[in-house]
């Protein structure tokens, strides 16, 4: 259990009162807890999970093996077995299926990861829509996430001191990027003054036929998430700055209107 709080006389007497109903041990202050580590400085406690990283590496025996740069190809496009016998007309030699619980392990693994590490949501995502049936190709992409997480094994989130009750979102739509059903992949990430709090990739439920429809759908979903986040923080009894700020470059996305100056890519709710 952690108790957190801004009063640290209310943190004592809330441990005394469950020291009198149940058998507990205090273990001090925050450093560790399933699988997330907690570093302080004077700019914030920083959120990681280098420890989990490092025995994920020595699990699949990559503690040798080059970090890589990138996460993945950015022309590669992973589809399924029956995808590729229906339409590509490949044969199952020339990508032959994995070990599928192996796969299922390691996706599982990276599920658990993004908790501290946004920048792989993405590929992720992509990874995670395969593991019925995972192919060579997956296989070989989800070790390329690995060696790209071993580049940085300390790499997290960053809760920064500033106490700025603003709230921004960031999201954006990659449009017609699963090559199987057509459907667009909607990212977004949010920020309470300079802490990224909530961030997400997901495929949309959709198919959109337009770069302008789908940037509206990745807008539709950030603005019910900060709707959640809004009545968090009011349920919490903390002070939010309105308006809340959406940055999206839906404006770039219609290619007949053009965007006249920075601010007019900012929505305000």
């Amino acid at each position: 259990m952690l108790v957190t709080g801004d009063s640290l006389k209310l943190i004592e007497e809330t441990k005394n009162t469950l020291r009198q109903a149940f058998k507990m041990k205090d273990l001090g202050e925050l450093k560790f807890f399933l699988g997330i580590e907690f570093a302080r400085s004077n700019k914030g406690i920083l959120m990681h999970q280098r420890r989990y990283v490092l025995e994920l590496l020595a699990d699949l025996g990559l503690g040798a093996a080059k970090p890589a740069r990138a996460l993945m190809d950015y022309n590669l496009k992973l589809t399924s077995r029956q995808f590729d016998e229906h339409v590509k007309h490949m044969k199952s030699s020339d990508d032959p299926p994995t070990d599928q619980r192996a796969y299922q392990r390691l996706i599982g693994k990276f599920l658990y990861l993004t908790m501290t590490r946004p920048d792989i949501a993405f590929s992720v995502q992509t990874l995670s829509q395969f593991l019925q049936c995972p192919k060579k190709s997956h296989m070989e992409a989800a070790v390329r996430v690995v060696r790209y997480v071993k580049n940085q094994p300390g790499l997290g989130v960053l809760l920064s001191r500033n106490s700025e009750e603003k709230i921004s979102a960031y999201c954006d739509a990659d449009w017609a990027s699963c090559p199987q059903t057509r459907r667009s992949v909607t990212g977004y990430f949010v920020k309470l003054g300079n802490s990224i709090v909530s961030w997400k990739s997901k495929k949309q439920t959709t198919v959109s036929r337009s770069s302008a429809e789908a940037e509206f759908r990745s807008l539709a979903v950030v603005v019910a998430e900060l709707e959640w986040i809004l009545g968090l923080m009011k349920e919490i009894r903390s002070e939010v700055t309105l308006p809340v700020s959406v940055f999206s470059d839906v404006c770039n996305a219609n290619s007949n209107k053009s965007c006249l100056s920075r601010e007019d890519k900012t929505h305000r709710c």
